[in-house]
């Protein structure tokens, strides 16, 4: 069974989501305070994290990158604030997917549904990836960059396994959203770009002047390898 952790400091929030999701037979536990969050999840790992960034202690923006520093279970932000400066900020802190209030509770589950398949394997068929800079192990799940272990999550594999059965190919939004985050994603390219930042700041010699991690303005990526 599922295991999400809802939390989030408001009752009826909280007992909304608890009798649907339980409904459709996911294991669920609630927190509404990120204190409590932290440590449900330093005693048994949820399969994925329901959070609110307006948290009555711990900032939620800081429940997850606590959370990131251990874990990489995916992440689904619900939140009021609805700017695109919170969002990049939560996607950059880690989130795996952000859902604004008010919200429409088959869109919510849609998008729990799409986070639980994430923590599958991203591509257990690729070969390994060898550059001049890092190694990617897809079968392992295992990143190297020099000596230098490189941890990366599961919507960081996805894409960089999309990327890969293609190498030296353009690979566009909509197919790498989908390979990522699920078929009802194609318009959300703020999450690629967050994410190719957090890959280039992860593998790339240069920032500023990516030489595996290429941009094709306004049409997709390739990964030169």
């Amino acid at each position: 069974m599922t295991f999400i952790l809802v939390v989030d400091d408001e009752p009826h929030i909280v007992r909304t989501l608890t009798i649907n999701l339980r409904a459709r037979d996911y294991e669920v536990e609630s927190a509404r305070d990120g204190r409590s969050a932290l440590q449900i999840v330093a005693e048994r790992t949820p399969d994925v994290i329901v959070l609110d960034l307006g948290l009555p202690d711990v900032n939620g923006l800081e429940v997850l990158r606590r959370v990131r520093e251990t874990s990489a279970v995916p992440v689904v932000v619900l939140s009021a604030r609805q700017e695109s400066d919170d969002k990049v900020e939560a996607l950059d802190a880690g989130a795996d997917d952000y859902v604004t209030k008010p919200f429409g509770m088959d869109e919510f589950l849609a998008r729990v549904r799409a986070a639980a398949r994430r923590t599958g394997p991203p591509a257990p068929f690729l070969p390994t990836v060898q550059t001049d800079d890092f190694v990617l192990d897809f079968a392992n799940y295992h990143a190297t960059r020099g000596e230098r272990e490189v941890r990366l999550t599961p919507t960081e594999w996805r894409l960089l396994a999309a990327l890969a059965a293609s190498p030296g190919q353009l690979v566009t939004h909509a197919a790498l959203l989908r390979a990522a985050w699920g078929p009802s994603y194609g318009r959300e390219s703020n999450y690629l770009r967050v994410y190719a930042n957090q890959l280039r700041r992860k593998l790339e010699p240069d920032t500023g002047r990516p030489r595996y991690l290429i941009t094709e303005p306004g049409i997709g990526y390739r990964l030169m390898v």
